[in-house]
């Protein structure tokens, strides 16, 4: 396991936003991105970790910012049952009202592997924690693609889906390494695999996501 960099700043980050055209697909203009980044990081939302610069789900969906991650040169994708992947929505994770927002101390939660969603979940909120959504995650690997490593990659627990009855849909939203396997084909061997795995199920090679809290904007300017 390699330890991770740390975060890049979030000028830097509302740059690499910019340069893969993340403000177009979500109605913003670069400059209220970076105006955002620089208003963000005045304030004290880094009290609880590194900061992660996201945008509103509701602004752009995963399966948009799914095929902006790269790794060995290969673009990420959704898997092919998952085409329902917009339909989830935050569960146990309170999103700010705002379009875009900052994350403060994302982990992968290496601590958690083999541990299964139903009881990640409880443990993550006993310690003050709030499970990442899906376009968090994808965020996070957005600017820091060495989180994602194979044998340690990352659920996002904090999306779920409501099926029509009202029950809880049974799949979660993972990220991870795909080995070229079956319906993802050979060409996409190393490349980031956004998919499922059920909420009773461990896996050795999955921790959960988590951040110590989220902070709109504006309530970081009224901090500051």
């Amino acid at each position: 396991m390699t330890p991770l960099p740390p975060l890049p700043s979030l000028a830097a980050q509302a740059e690499r936003l910019v340069a893969l055209g993340v403000p177009e697909l979500a109605g913003l203009s670069a400059a209220e991105l970076r105006a955002y980044a620089a208003e963000a990081a005045a304030g004290d939302a880094g009290a609880r970790g590194e900061l992660l610069l996201a945008v509103h789900p509701d602004r752009v969906p995963a399966s948009a910012l799914a095929p902006l991650l790269r790794r060995a040169g290969k673009p990420g994708f959704v898997v092919t049952d998952m085409t329902d992947v917009d339909l989830f929505v935050p569960h146990h994770a309170e999103l700010p009202d705002a379009p875009l927002y900052v994350v403060a101390g994302p982990d992968r939660g290496d601590r958690m592997a083999n541990w299964s969603p139903e009881e990640a979940l409880p443990a993550l909120t006993e310690e003050g924690r709030t499970p990442l959504v899906l376009t968090e995650g994808i965020h996070w690997l957005l600017q820091q693609p060495e989180a994602l490593e194979r044998n340690h990659c990352f659920m996002t627990i904090g999306s779920r889906l409501r099926k029509a009855g009202g029950a809880l849909d049974a799949r979660t939203p993972a990220i991870w390494i795909s080995n070229g396997t079956g319906r993802d084909g050979r060409e996409r061997r190393d490349a980031p695999k956004v998919g499922w795995c059920w909420w009773n199920n461990r896996h050795t090679w999955l921790g959960f996501a988590s951040a110590g809290c989220r902070t709109p904007v504006q309530a970081v300017a009224d901090r500051s």
